[in-house]
């Protein structure tokens, strides 16, 4: 599981890879990197060949100052895997990643065996507000000021004391505090507010592939959501369910945003036995250009 790098471009990309099998592509969420994978690594490895890279602009990857698109990202992850040897992907995408997931399928549906998209953004509106408000003029000014090493030692030195007597946070509060810490750094926090005002603005998402989930429809495609998400509400796991049909729909009951953190090894065998039990899509040019006519608008 540890990191690797490789020049994409002119540019260093970190990812981590390992087992063996069919290749599962994992996308991470925004601010967060391939460390959030990092529990589910050791269940999945015996099936299937991961690969979890950290984006541009995330983790141990370069953070130029450039394209933060979900089409720029989703350009950025083809290349690497023809840089790393690798053609057709199950791809999996969580919050950000799901929306650079579903473009990724858009882009390139000849290198896309499954779609699992795992609390994913890019399908309805609504988001958390405080994400919202992060978009708002002149905030990037003050953001300095909320993200210091003063306050992120101050906290570790708080949950080192309580882990003396047993006490230690959520997996997904973790996971959030992971995403905090990493914003002090002013290259990743610049890169984080060229992504975020890419994809959401002071009204919600402002990205949506609502009117092209009908070609997922010969895509095997997995939904996992928490029913106890604040960021981005469960109720898009259920439309997007009926929007692509045969699609399979799995809702963790008490789970958050980050579902691969909060219940790994039910995570895990979710995705495992989602892709033992389905047959990988093989879409040439002529079956997407059938896909592309059979979309009849409402009057």
């Amino acid at each position: 599981m540890a990191l690797e790098t490789v020049n994409v471009h002119g540019h260093e990309i970190a990812y981590r890879t390992g087992g063996e099998g069919p290749v599962v592509l994992l996308i991470h969420g925004m601010a967060g990197s391939s460390a959030m994978w990092k529990p589910i690594l050791p269940l999945i490895s015996a099936e299937v060949t991961y690969l979890a890279p950290d984006l541009p602009g995330h983790g141990r990857s370069d953070k130029p100052r450039g394209d933060y698109s979900l089409g720029a990202q989703a350009s950025m992850l083809r290349d690497l895997l023809s840089t790393l040897g690798h053609q057709r992907v199950s791809v999996v995408g969580q919050s950000l990643g799901g929306g650079i997931a579903l473009q990724f399928c858009y882009q390139y549906p000849e290198r896309c065996e499954r779609l699992a998209l795992v609390c994913a953004g890019g399908l309805g509106e609504e988001v958390m507000p405080l994400l919202r408000g992060l978009t708002l003029p002149g905030v990037d000014l003050l953001l300095p000021l909320a993200f210091q090493p003063i306050y992120r030692d101050a906290v570790n030195a708080a949950v080192g004391i309580f882990g003396k007597f047993g006490l230690t946070p959520a997996p997904s509060a973790l996971e959030m505090w992971r995403s905090y810490c990493s914003l002090i750094d002013p290259d990743t926090r610049s890169a984080f507010l060229h992504t975020l005002k890419s994809v959401v603005d002071h009204k919600g998402q402002r990205v949506s592939a609502a009117d092209k989930l009908y070609l997922a429809s010969t895509l095997p495609t997995l939904i996992v959501w928490g029913d106890k998400d604040p960021i981005i509400p469960v109720s898009h796991a259920y439309d997007t369910h009926t929007a692509i049909p045969g699609s399979r729909l799995e809702i963790f009951e008490g789970s958050g945003h980050f579902p691969q953190d909060e219940e790994p090894a039910h995570f895990a065998q979710v995705l495992l036995d989602f892709i033992s039990t389905t047959e990988p899509a093989t879409v040439t040019d002529e079956e997407w250009a059938a896909q592309l006519g059979s979309r009849t608008l409402a009057p």
